[in-house]
């Protein structure tokens, strides 16, 4: 089988003879297989395993037919290496056993050393650079969303500590932010260098701010992340996560190829609000696997249309998929975005050739 690089094709906005799809959260919690070993394992013992973490990354790409894998891994893993004790913990999240909270501890913050302490994530990624047949996409936790984690010690619906020392102690936020994204940077560099064929830069929780708080508390860092990114060919995602259509505005200068979009708007809405200038990802609502198949393809056949209306479209879900999602309807979706994007694509070229565009 030759080398699969539609995902990459549709990231740099070029032409394509079917959609790509890949589905965050697509390595895990619904497969069967891999709930087997979780039996044995935790998240973050199958990680330190490289072998391991490289099988339940390609679990997805051979049952599924995806056009990209994404690394198994957690947001959290680099933050160990800067000096934060946390645990994942059942139904719950992350822990952190040391929070934020003053700007001592801020301070006290380390720079990431990812040969000592994250060699095992490398590891991996070779090893699944040298197995895969299509692009691995490998991904960091954006400022914001694992500072929420920082300072809150766990997850959170308010943010109020959070939004407390970022409206309070602004000078001591914005350190924090500075070392984050010098992790951030770092942390994805190396994954390029290992072979990476795209990141992504997850901010899950950034959709709790104001457009205003966005663009004076977190943007700048985010800017800083992509510029510093720039200068390497491989395509670079950003997802600001669940409800964050009323950021995108503010993404129009950001030096990313792809933004991926939640359910929460169109994807001509998405693409009006970004000035048409980047790729899309994105954005069917997961929960959608709840439903009959027939209504999940007319779901995903109304997102196609409107996608591939413009050249740079990636499908996905909005969100990440959930524990009690179905194999089987996956493989069919899979199936299905491919079969009907190759008819759809086909008849939009014939059409564009007959009217002579």
């Amino acid at each position: 089988m030759s080398y699969n690089d539609t995902f990459i094709r549709a990231c740099k906005k070029q032409q394509v003879d079917k959609l790509p799809v890949w589905y965050m959260r697509q390595a895990g919690r619904y497969d069967p297989d891999y709930r087997k070993i979780k039996e044995n394992y935790s998240l973050l013992e199958i990680c330190q395993q490289p072998e391991l973490a490289a099988e339940v990354t390609l679990m997805p790409v051979k049952k599924l037919g995806v056009d990209a894998a994404i690394l198994y891994s957690d947001i959290m893993n680099p933050v160990a290496s800067i000096g934060i004790d946390f645990d994942i913990v059942k139904n719950i999240g992350p822990v952190i056993h040391n929070p934020i909270r003053t700007a001592d501890d801020v301070r006290k913050l380390t720079p990431i050393q990812i040969e000592k302490d994250l060699s095992h994530i490398i590891k991996t990624i070779e090893i699944l650079v040298a197995e895969l047949e299509v692009p691995l996409i490998t991904f960091a936790g954006a400022p914001f969303t694992i500072a929420s984690y920082l300072i809150e010690g766990k997850p959170s619906k308010s943010y109020i500590r959070t939004k407390s020392l970022m409206y309070g102690e602004p000078d001591v936020w914005f350190m924090l932010m500075d070392k984050l994204g010098d992790m951030v940077i770092a942390y994805l560099k190396s994954h390029i260098a290992a072979g990476a064929k795209a990141v992504q830069l997850f901010d899950s929780w950034v959709g709790a701010l104001s457009p205003v708080d966005f663009q004076t508390y977190v943007l700048p860092t985010i800017q800083r992340i992509f510029a510093e990114l720039s200068h390497l060919g491989q395509p670079k995602i950003y997802f600001p996560g669940v409800s964050s259509g009323e950021l995108l505005p503010s993404l129009q200068g950001l030096q990313a190829d792809v933004i991926g979009l939640d359910w929460r708007l169109t994807i001509a809405e998405g693409r009006k609000r970004l000035g048409g200038k980047y790729a899309v990802q994105g954005n069917l609502d997961p929960y959608i696997l709840t439903a009959p198949m027939n209504v999940i393809k007319a779901q995903a056949k109304a997102i196609i249309d409107e996608g591939i209306k413009e050249p740079g479209y990636v499908f996905n879900f909005g969100h990440g998929l959930f524990p009690e999602a179905s194999l089987e309807k996956l493989k069919e979706l899979t199936d299905f975005v491919h079969e009907y994007s190759r008819e759809a694509l086909k008849a939009q070229s014939q059409l564009k050739q007959e009217s002579g565009v």
